[in-house]
């Protein structure tokens, strides 16, 4: 597996190698040992998630503010830009942001480690997106930062108009205003 570190501390691309022919692929996408390796420490997963969206949603940005979840998360079909914002206020880095393509054809999975905050944006027609969680999903404790707050800046791709957003998202508060940890 090929891991890229990103400018956010923790934040890490990952690439499994794909063996593939004419008659398809195979791939290994998940080894407990190998992630561990990669991410320097033991994360156990306790909840799979499975998204299917159509071109021009926007998820996020999500965190939960008391069991904080870490995310390891790719695309099986379509494509997504996904993006992770740093909201530990002790970081050099806080506030800002990183944004990877992960598509079905470059099988790239993104690592967001507690402390930061998740969206994506589908740039394809649809997308199927798959993420494990190392903690369980709190609503109670979830939070929402607005996914176009001009401090962070944020530079979504054209997707042909506005995202489509939940309205939980299109009324999300700026990360100045936001529980952080």
């Amino acid at each position: 597996m090929k891991v890229t570190k990103t400018q956010l501390e923790g934040v890490l691309i990952l690439e499994p190698k794909v063996f593939g022919d004419e008659r398809g692929f195979f791939m290994e996408s998940f080894n407990q040992r190998v992630f561990d390796e990669a991410v320097g420490q033991h994360v156990e997963f306790v909840q799979d998630n499975h998204s299917r969206s159509t071109k021009g949603v926007l998820r996020g940005l999500h965190y939960q503010l008391q069991q904080p979840q870490g995310k390891l998360v790719r695309v099986t079909r379509g494509a997504v830009f996904d993006v992770a914002v740093d909201i530990r206020k002790s970081s050099p880095t806080f506030g800002q942001w990183v944004g990877v393509e992960l598509t079905e054809s470059n099988h790239r999975q993104l690592w967001i480690p507690a402390g930061f905050a998740h969206g994506f944006v589908v740039t394809s027609d649809s997308a199927d997106f798959l993420y494990k969680a190392s903690d369980y999903y709190a609503p109670a404790h979830e939070r929402s930062i607005l996914w176009n707050d001009a401090d962070i800046g944020i530079e979504w791709p054209d997707i042909g108009g506005e995202p489509k957003v939940s309205s939980k998202d299109a009324t999300a508060i700026c990360l100045i205003h936001a529980e952080v940890f």
